[in-house]
């Protein structure tokens, strides 16, 4: 698919520079991505989709700037612009590469100074985010700011992913009831109280984009504030990058006693999203997390 002329125009003009070439590249999940050189001289990467609404990429746009803005963070790509007809969002264009040993490293400081930078409240979105809707992929959860972590993770992430699920035939009764014996008793699982962290928020392997220099750069964010041990949990998920990751991150920000024991609690979030949206075994891991803290 090449570059639609209407997408070609809106870019055009909201950046100041004609499109000259455009190819199809990866890294869009459900949405379309290209690599686009501009007249400018400088090259971009472009997502859209037809059926997505433009509050999606504007809540991306948000919490881009907003992860950006964690004095000594991991880097994450500038935002170019955002636009609609179709909705798109355009960013700075990062060359591929593969982590180097010194890249994992330095991005395990970098995610320690962004939980260190903090957030409003637990629950609270970025500044400039278009409405009150956390967006995990396409998924929508209505929270609301909270003093404990644990009351926004069960009530406003956790109990509505369940309903979600249920409905769509991924999470069967027993496994609903393990995830709801957990958020039940959230408050003596959670851990240690902590102040909100600048969270990415969907943190999985995928969402690590190493550059032609070895640095590990953060794209795709769910941005909020949390626990900084969700994103740390979620990276572990589907594939870590290096565990000098998290040995670096442990140096520069140590994680409370206890943590390891709640990785399969906050990895709970990931596997419901995806339940939610892929179905088959994500469910069933699910279900297992949660009965694994009866």
């Amino acid at each position: 698919m090449s570059l639609p002329a209407e997408l070609a125009a809106a870019l055009g003009d909201a950046l100041g520079a004609d499109v000259l070439a455009a190819e199809r590249v990866g890294g869009g999940s459900i949405n379309d991505a290209w690599r686009v050189e501009l007249s400018s001289g400088a090259d971009a990467f472009v997502k859209a989709r037809g059926d997505a609404h433009a509050a999606e990429f504007d809540a991306e746009a948000a919490g881009l700037r907003w992860l950006a803005a964690a004095a000594d963070g991991a880097p994450l790509p500038e935002v170019l612009g955002v636009g609609e007809g179709p909705a798109w969002l355009a960013l700075e264009w990062v060359a591929p590469g593969a982590l180097s040993p010194t890249g994992a490293e330095e991005l395990g400081r970098g995610l320690a100074a962004l939980h260190r930078a903090g957030a409003s409240a637990h629950g609270a979105l970025p500044p400039g985010s278009p409405d009150e809707l956390l967006r995990i992929g396409s998924v929508e959860l209505a929270i609301r700011e909270r003093e404990r972590w644990g009351d926004a993770y069960a009530e406003d992430m956790l109990m509505p992913l369940v309903e979600r699920a249920r409905e769509r035939g991924s999470l069967s009764a027993t496994d609903a009831e393990a995830v709801e014996s957990v958020c039940a008793r959230i408050g003596d699982l959670a851990g240690p109280e902590e102040p909100p962290s600048r969270l990415h928020g969907d943190l999985w392997g995928g969402n690590v984009h190493s550059d032609a220099d070895g640095a590990g750069w953060l794209i795709d964010p769910a941005a909020h504030g949390g626990h900084r041990e969700v994103d740390l949990a979620m990276l572990r998920l589907f594939g870590a990058p290096s565990e000098a990751v998290f040995s670096a991150y442990a140096e520069s920000h140590p994680p409370a006693d206890g943590h390891g024991e709640r990785v399969a609690l906050w990895q709970l979030l990931p596997l419901l999203v995806h339940a939610v949206l892929f179905g088959g075994s994500y469910g069933s891991r699910a279900g297992a997390a949660a009965r694994s803290f009866a």
